[in-house]
């Protein structure tokens, strides 16, 4: 079984620091953009993210950072991972809450775990599929404090990349103002 996991805990700085799973594109949440992707590729869903999601969640499990709260994505993915663990998951397909044009095969064609996006010569470390069994190396990884970026764990997995050539770009971020007027243009 394949559970999914928004990432949605980021402060979108850029964004005049506002949660941007709350931001609206084209009259709905980047959050519901992220859970309706997933909900047609993986069996269960998670939000990695702040309590304040909860009204947008629409009844989804919003999962804390836990003992590693500050740690950045990291410490989502270990929530996410443990989460997936309790569901009988073999495998976990993360996605960050500002890319709301993911493929509708990107589970199947990122399996076997673990696995990334590239898309215009650019590794998209979140737009990943983990393996469940990954949640010690990284527990491991954020004791250690020796290397909290997502680059570190997908070279310890030995994590392969696939090449998404799709056009326009499936995992555009949402990161500036500029970047959602392009994102709504391109749902018109």
């Amino acid at each position: 079984m394949i559970a999914g996991l928004i990432l949605a805990g980021g402060q979108g700085r850029r964004l005049g620091t506002v949660e941007k799973g709350l931001i609206l594109l084209a009259g709905q949440t980047l959050l519901a953009h992220g859970i309706a992707q997933l909900r047609q590729q993986v069996d269960r869903i998670a939000i990695s993210g702040r309590a304040s999601l909860a009204e947008q969640a629409e009844g989804l499990p919003i999962l804390p950072d836990g003992p590693f709260e500050g740690h950045g994505p990291l410490a989502g993915l270990l929530a996410g991972l443990e989460w997936a663990a309790g569901q009988g998951a073999t495998s976990l397909l993360t996605l960050p809450v500002d890319t709301p044009f993911i493929p509708t095969d990107l589970a199947a064609r990122l399996n076997p775990a673990p696995a990334c996006a590239v898309s215009r010569g650019r590794t998209h470390h979140l737009v990943a599929l983990w393996p469940v069994s990954a949640a010690s190396a990284l527990r491991n990884l954020l004791v250690s404090g020796s290397n909290r970026a997502v680059t570190a764990l997908t070279e310890q997995l030995g994590c392969r990349t696939v090449t998404f050539a799709e056009d326009p770009d499936p995992f555009t971020n949402i990161n500036t103002p500029d970047d959602l007027a392009i994102a709504a243009a391109r749902l018109h």
